[in-house]
């Protein structure tokens, strides 16, 4: 198993204290917040794109994803989207990144319009982010919070450039349990996003193991050989408490969660 965090955790910060922060406390990636308000985005030139490689390169620490904000299941004309999707893909292809973080953004539409919006701008994307080695993953997020949401888009764009990116914090709310989430994504799987919090109506975020997602059952269907990537929302929450003092923490409660799923039978459901 391999570890990242996202840099939603480090509004603002500069690249090379991301990678320092990462390689100082056991994790070889970073999920990349791809917003104008971060050191690198979608209109970032390739100066800038070139140095931020080079940054993370010194430091040893890979780019797992950009995280971008493009909304395939929105409604409207599909030419901005693919045009938003497209600059994704070229971003993290200069960083190296197998993956490309989007949104459904369905919401006030009929599920089947959603659906077809996302399948159609998928579809379309997927061969240009293969040829530029990228994977779209389609988040379990807001319309499509569950995995068996995301996985009936999928399972119709049925390309190998269109996958998943399970978060644990969504398909919790949407009801769904870790085994099913996890049977729901088998065949479109890229990585997984935990995080923690207090209740369903106290999204703050806390420590990793603080609150009351079923984390160990989450990261016990997790592939051996995949990435977990902590998504500490501090933008979100300014009152929330810093990362950097937590990521140590963080990582070794994974890597328990880890040793103790290789070791715990499958979940009945």
């Amino acid at each position: 198993m391999r570890y990242a965090f996202s840099t939603l955790g480090l509004p603002g910060a500069p690249l090379e204290r991301s990678a320092a922060l990462a390689a100082a406390h056991g994790y070889a990636g970073l999920e990349l917040r791809a917003h104008p308000e971060e050191p690198l985005h979608p209109d970032s030139p390739p100066a800038d794109r070139a140095a931020g490689r080079r940054a993370l390169t010194a430091a040893g620490v890979e780019v797992l994803a950009v995280a971008g904000y493009a909304r395939v299941a929105a409604a409207g004309a599909d030419e901005p989207v693919l045009a938003e999707l497209h600059a994704l893909v070229r971003l993290a292809a200069d960083l190296e990144a197998p993956y490309v973080r989007v949104f459904p953004g369905g919401a006030g539409q009929p599920e089947s319009a959603a659906d077809a919006h996302a399948v159609r701008r998928l579809a379309a994307a997927a061969p240009f982010a293969e040829r530029h080695g990228v994977r779209i993953l389609l988040e379990t997020h807001d319309s499509h919070r569950t995995a068996a949401a995301a996985a009936r888009v999928l399972d119709r764009v049925g390309q190998g450039g269109a996958g998943a990116l399970w978060d644990v914090l969504h398909t919790w709310l949407g009801g769904e349990s870790p085994a099913r989430s996890r049977r729901a994504l088998e065949r479109h799987l890229g990585y997984v996003q935990v995080k923690d919090v207090a209740s369903a109506q106290e999204l703050t975020p806390l420590g990793l193991g603080a609150g009351v997602l079923p984390l160990a059952e989450a990261v016990a269907s997790v592939p051996q050989d995949g990435w977990l990537c902590w998504e500490y929302e501090k933008r979100w929450y300014p009152g929330a408490a810093e990362l950097p003092g937590q990521l140590a923490r963080g990582r070794e409660y994974l890597e328990h969660l880890v040793a103790r799923g290789a070791s715990m039978p499958a979940q009945a459901e």
